[in-house]
């Protein structure tokens, strides 16, 4: 336990066990002036010496991770010429934030920071800057990895976001809006939120944090008040203020084990587009399924996996390798890389019947 909460505790006790108060009634019962007035006990933190705990925290943090933080620029690969002019436009560039979490040089960041991207500048906190290789990167978690070669670097060691709680310290470091090494501090505010992917898949277990993003940190560490990473920040929703996420680390380890392998996370399709609905309680019934809801299945992909199982438009998606599927979300969480290439039975109802076929997905093309 750090000084910070250890500090906390001590004052909650002694709110819990106040001194005594004399029965004597009447203001003969008090003082008669206010230099002999009780004061705190030596053993009772002040205000001042909570707000230097605190203060303690957060500066140790900067301290041992910020030498880990570094400013990614880039520039995405050039549009193709215009074929009356022989000019093309000039290549977008962009910015935002990432770590160092190897000892040599291999760098966290999000997907949305570098995907597609021709060229990776990275610039440390100590001014120098090198060009950076992309390993690999994973749109449907939105992160990334990268590495550097350079020596003497900084790493922020990768922390456990399954001992998160609600309400302990949270601290951002990044480059918003190009001002570099920036740390704000809050707490985390809520956990096992959910975000949309750019590739539309849903992100499970994000952490909500009011410590302050702007564009720039995307990519760069939370931190929690040991100095270890819990998560990496993605996005905010504005105009709101305090209403910032972060992707938990617990999901990174997971990915980038799969990005350091493979270059990238290996997931399955079936190759239909479909929608969620709500089943009568009729049907429900009829069929002795477990909960309301489906996916209506709205276009079929050709030669794709769905195709080839004889799915249909109008069919009504119900399970999927024996699991229960109400939403397309569910089917996703589903359709993992160990059901590539392997035969999985489906229930669809269809025309008022329920009908069972196998399907063998294969693995997605983005």
């Amino acid at each position: 336990m750090n000084a910070l909460n250890k500090t906390i505790l001590e004052a909650a006790r002694g709110i819990a066990r106040p001194g005594r108060i004399s029965r004597a009634s009447g203001p003969a019962a008090w003082p008669r002036d206010s230099s002999s007035l009780p004061h705190s006990s030596p053993s009772h933190p002040s205000d001042e010496q909570l707000l230097d705990a605190y203060s303690k925290s957060v500066a140790g943090v900067a301290d041992r991770i910020s030498p880990a933080v570094v400013k990614i620029d880039v520039r995405a690969r050039a549009a193709r010429a215009d074929v009356r002019t022989g000019r093309g436009e000039s290549p977008p560039a962009g910015s935002g934030s990432g770590f160092v979490f190897t000892p040599d040089g291999f760098i966290l960041t999000n997907s949305h920071v570098v995907h597609g991207a021709s060229d990776i500048l990275v610039t440390l906190v100590d001014g120098r800057t090198c060009s950076a290789q992309l390993v690999g990167d994973d749109p449907h978690t939105d992160l990334a990895v990268a590495r550097i070669h350079a020596a003497d670097v900084s790493a922020a060691p990768l922390g456990d976001s399954r001992s998160l709680r609600v309400g302990q310290i949270a601290i951002a470091i990044g480059n918003p809006y190009g001002f570099n090494c920036t740390l704000t501090a809050g707490v985390v505010s809520a956990l096992g939120r959910t975000l949309r992917s750019s590739s539309g898949r849903m992100i499970d277990d994000v952490i909500q944090t009011d410590a302050a993003l702007n564009p720039g940190n995307s990519g760069g560490p939370l931190v929690d008040s040991r100095g270890q990473v819990i998560g990496v920040n993605t996005a905010v929703i504005l105009p709101a203020q305090g209403l910032c996420f972060a992707i938990a680390v617990d999901t990174a380890k997971f990915v980038v084990q799969h990005l350091l392998r493979e270059g990238r996370v290996r997931r399955s399709y079936l190759g239909l587009g479909g929608q969620n609905i709500h089943l009568s309680q009729r049907m429900v019934r009829a069929h002795l399924l477990s909960a309301s809801g489906g996916i209506l299945v709205q276009s079929v992909e050709p030669d794709s996996p769905a195709h080839r199982a004889g799915l249909r438009d109008g069919d009504v998606l119900v399970a999927f390798g024996g699991e229960r599927v109400e939403t397309v979300d569910d089917l996703h969480r589903l359709l993992t890389g160990d059901c590539i290439g392997k035969s999985c039975e489906v229930q669809i109802l269809r025309l008022g019947e329920s009908l069972r076929r196998e399907v063998v997905p294969a693995e997605t093309r983005s």
